[in-house]
């Protein structure tokens, strides 16, 4: 992707990496460990996708929803997307709907499953409007919501297999492309919450509304 100091308006370019200007694809997780960025919404993708609504909707489109009630379980975790704003938290966080995106998310606060939170690339170091979302599979309210074991890989390749193709949600349609991508993360398990390996694979979508 191109340089932070080059010079390129939003819309020109998928994203920006967080590393070439010393940010991380990490998000902080407390206690020195982070948990992998490893889905990336292109900046490409249609402008309305990568607004709050937007992507609450789109979210929708492939089996996600606003937690449950509106209420925030766990903590806030920040990132620092190498766009000049720092270390900022999560825009908001997603959780499977269990196919009812009204109270969907309210099981899955119970019974675990997939949930992802999102991170806007937006400042003026490096606007490419990108969302970078930190997705993993996670277990039961009982298990403090842990994530499951590889849950970071499962967590993406089910959100993945969600969204590829044609989705729609509330009269918008949607089709998505995917392209994994190397090198942005390190695989292995250094550094990463609770100790549990990922594969280095980001995964890329560009989602256009039709």
């Amino acid at each position: 992707m191109s340089s932070p100091t080059t010079m390129v308006k939003r819309g020109d370019v998928a994203y920006y990496n967080p590393i070439d200007a010393g940010g991380s694809m990490l998000i902080n997780a407390g206690d020195g460990y982070g948990e992998p960025m490893n889905v990336i919404i292109s900046g490409l993708s249609s402008p309305a996708v990568l607004t709050l609504n937007g992507a609450i909707n789109f979210a929708r489109a492939i089996g996600f929803s606003e937690e449950c009630f509106g209420l925030h379980l766990g903590g806030y975790m920040s990132a620092d997307l190498g766009d000049g704003n720092g270390w900022v938290n999560q825009t908001i966080e997603l959780r499977q709907d269990y196919g009812n995106a009204g109270i969907g998310t309210c099981l899955e606060s119970i019974i675990g499953g997939n949930h992802f939170r999102i991170f806007v690339q937006n400042g003026t170091a490096a606007d490419s409007g990108a969302l970078f979302l930190a997705v993993s599979r996670e277990e039961p309210v009982t298990e403090n919501h842990d994530v499951v074991p590889d849950g970071y890989n499962i967590g993406r390749n089910q959100l993945v297999s969600a969204a590829v193709g044609e989705t729609r949600y509330h009269g918008i349609k949607y089709y998505t492309t995917s392209q994994n991508i190397t090198g942005l993360l390190e695989p292995g398990a250094d550094g990463i919450n609770h100790g549990i390996a990922q594969d280095g694979i980001v995964t890329l979508l560009t989602v256009t509304i039709y």
